[in-house]
């Protein structure tokens, strides 16, 4: 039986699995689960965990479980299966993939950073362009790249992970961030990271009759590392009640 929680609002509840246990593991179903052949390579040769050794099950969308490794793959639960609240404020980044595993890095830093959706999206001077076929794998890599962080980093709640369309997102207020930016306010719930080669005067003058634009840093910065500054700086505002 799943018990649900206190609404979005309110603090996390006294017994937090996903904290307390040895590791935190995903799985398809919390009521009978099943460890990955993967997975439990994981837990016993690379954690080195034994037999008895707690572990918390989530499903990436909220749910976890308390649990103890049996034998082999197999799973004791110990608790009853629990539904987190999603969070009343939602942090966002949007960025122009910059290429190779540089993206991986990227999506992996956002996830441990608590950013709730990370969303791709080609910019004029975009290297990296995908068409549905190339978008649909990288999208795939990704999610895997995304389980792995939110494990390491004891996310109950997976990132959504989305293709999105710059000029519809900037329509919507997202301000892009640039070096000539104003200072981040703690109202900014979402911002957008351009390519390598930088944005384009069209999109800064779209912006600029829209969400605007925000400094990250003093100095021009990579893509990826402008994606991470950008994954603390929401992250911090939200932490801190902005």
């Amino acid at each position: 039986m799943t018990i649900p929680l206190e609404p979005a609002d309110s603090q996390e509840p006294a017994d937090r699995p996903w904290r307390t246990a040895d590791a935190l593991v995903y799985v398809g179903s919390l009521e009978v689960p099943e460890l990955s052949g993967d997975d439990a390579h994981h837990l016993r040769r690379v954690l080195r965990l034994r037999p008895g050794a707690e572990v918390c099950l989530g499903d990436g969308r909220g749910g976890v479980r308390a649990a103890r490794l049996g034998e082999g793959s197999e799973l004791v639960l110990t608790g009853p299966a629990l539904r987190l609240p999603a969070p009343s404020v939602t942090v966002t980044i949007g960025v122009a993939p910059p290429k190779g595993d540089r993206l991986d890095l990227l999506v992996a830093k956002a996830c441990e950073l608590g950013v709730d959706r990370i969303v791709l999206f080609e910019a004029q001077r975009s290297v990296v362009r995908w068409d549905a076929g190339r978008a649909a794998g990288a999208l795939e890599r990704l999610a895997r790249v995304v389980r792995a962080a939110g494990a390491q980093s004891r996310r109950p709640r997976l990132p959504d992970l989305e293709v999105g369309d710059l000029s519809e997102l900037i329509d919507r207020g997202a301000p892009l961030a640039d070096l000539e930016g104003r200072a981040p306010a703690a109202e900014d719930r979402i911002l957008l990271v351009g390519p390598e080669g930088g944005w384009t005067e069209d999109e800064r003058r779209a912006a600029d009759a829209r969400g605007g634009r925000v400094r990250l840093a003093a100095g021009v910065l990579r893509t990826e590392t402008a994606a991470i500054a950008a994954a603390t700086v929401l992250g911090l505002a939200r932490l801190r009640g902005g």
